[in-house]
């Protein structure tokens, strides 16, 4: 899907996958240039597995340091995406990895096998800290793909990923540049330093000097009010300098925690930059934080990571807009619509909002005022409606979208949608069998298994 550009630099997509195969595949053209004599197929290919395999494990600590550098132009979605599925392809590197080996372990090279062709020098140590590498990665992944269907907080999950991660470094590193055959060279070790070096800069960037930051940019609650059925307005404002934000992106928020706590989560800001320094959020009681959410105080400390996101007002070159949310993916929506009031935008706006009942239907009051001032259509979808309920029934479906998007220039519309995940792939997939372009079409995506 396409992702619009925000103020913040960002290099391109084709630029970053280039320097991403370059960093991946440095090992093994390092290797290879060493010019060994070559072993069985399999102890090559082991090889070679593991090379890129611990390349790539050290390079996700920059995909999931949330740098906007990095995820910019290609959406944070994207990028956390990368992470996750290289994470799993690296895994099955590295749990073949052992195995493929035909040359026997022993634990000095023999005296006249100076290349170590024959035999694979591994010490006890060095077999015990590639064991554990080994383990760590097969756990931390497999909690990770099943993270959702286990009990316990985000927070402890998160805590407990960073560390095996670490573990998986750490021993791991010592592993490769003690035991590998190829790793002991100068070229080749000193890439590894210099990797483990980035691992270990984006380690402390994301847990110490960030933190560290958001101490100087504090926010603190200003309000907490019911809109509707377990919905909150959450409004914050900042102690010294306000959030420099574009219209529809989204924040991790720290509420009444240290920022230097795992406490936070992803939520998208409802209001526009042009309403002021302060920044609201609508937020549905759902998990450990946002069931609590009607109980914190006015004055409550908090801190920002963000802005993230590419959920942002197309430029004027776009001859409409369809906004399509469900339940409170209405925030960033409603950050763009209130920037557009703001900017008086003459150009035709569709919004369509679906919910589950109407008690979940927020802000209807501005968005029928709105009407007034804008080229807006608001049609409401409510999947389980009351009697007495005008509107549409159902889901926003591909009737719905057929009946309100039949306009003779809407392929050319930009469409942003924000919602549960199996309405995002919905709308999309029905967007693009209307013949609507992928680059016209703009989402983001964060639950994938």
């Amino acid at each position: 899907m396409a992702r619009s550009r925000t103020h913040a630099f960002a290099l391109p997509a084709a630029l970053l996958l280039g320097l991403y195969l370059v960093v991946l595949l440095a090992p093994l053209a390092l290797a290879w240039a060493q010019g060994l004599p070559a072993r069985h197929w399999r102890d090559e290919l082991s090889s070679a597995l593991a090379l890129l395999a611990f390349s790539g494990v050290l390079v996700e600590f920059l995909l999931s340091g949330r740098f906007r550098t990095i995820s910019g132009q290609i959406g944070i979605d994207a990028t956390m995406r990368v992470h996750q599925l290289m994470a799993r392809a690296f895994t099955v590197f590295i749990l073949l990895h052992p195995f493929l080996y035909v040359t026997p372990f022993m634990n000095r090279p023999l005296p006249w096998d100076e290349t170590a062709r024959y035999t694979l020098g591994l010490t006890p140590t060095t077999f015990l800290t590639g064991a554990i590498a080994w383990i760590a990665l097969m756990v931390m992944v497999v909690f990770a793909i099943f993270r959702e269907q286990r009990s316990g907080s985000y927070e402890g999950w998160r805590a407990a990923h960073g560390f095996a991660a670490v573990v998986v470094a750490g021993f791991g590193a010592h592993h490769t540049l003690e035991a590998g055959r190829y790793s002991a060279h100068p070229w080749l070790w000193w890439f590894w330093i210099l990797l483990l070096a980035v691992a270990a800069a984006t380690l402390i960037w994301v847990y110490l000097v960030k933190p560290l930051l958001q101490l100087r940019q504090p926010f603190a609650v200003r309000s907490v009010e019911p809109l509707g059925q377990r919905i909150w307005e959450l409004s914050i404002a900042p102690e010294q300098r306000p959030l420099d934000f574009a219209a529809g992106q989204f924040v991790w928020l720290n509420v009444g925690h240290s920022p230097f706590s795992l406490a936070e989560n992803p939520f998208s800001i409802a209001s526009a930059p042009a309403d002021g320094d302060h920044l609201a959020f609508v937020i549905k009681e759902a998990g450990d934080f946002t069931s609590r959410i009607g109980g914190v105080q006015p004055g409550t400390r908090c801190y920002l990571d963000g802005p993230h996101g590419h959920l942002t007002i197309p430029g004027s070159e776009v001859p409409g807009i369809a906004l399509i949310a469900g339940g409170v993916g209405i925030a960033p929506v409603l950050s763009i619509l209130r920037q557009l009031h703001h900017e008086r935008d003459e150009r035709p706006i569709v919004l369509l909002y679906g919910n589950r009942v109407r008690e979940q239907i927020v802000y209807a009051d501005e968005l029928h005022d709105m009407q007034n001032d804008l080229n807006l259509q608001v049609e409401n979808a409510l999947a389980e409606p009351p009697p007495d309920w005008h509107g549409h029934r159902g889901v926003i479906d591909a009737d719905l979208l057929r009946t309100i998007l039949d306009r003779p220039d809407a392929k050319a519309w930009r469409y942003i949608i924000c919602g549960p995940q199996p309405m995002i792939e919905g709308v999309e997939k029905t967007l693009l069998s209307f013949g609507v372009s992928s680059g016209n079409v703009i989402s983001e995506q964060f639950y994938y298994d």
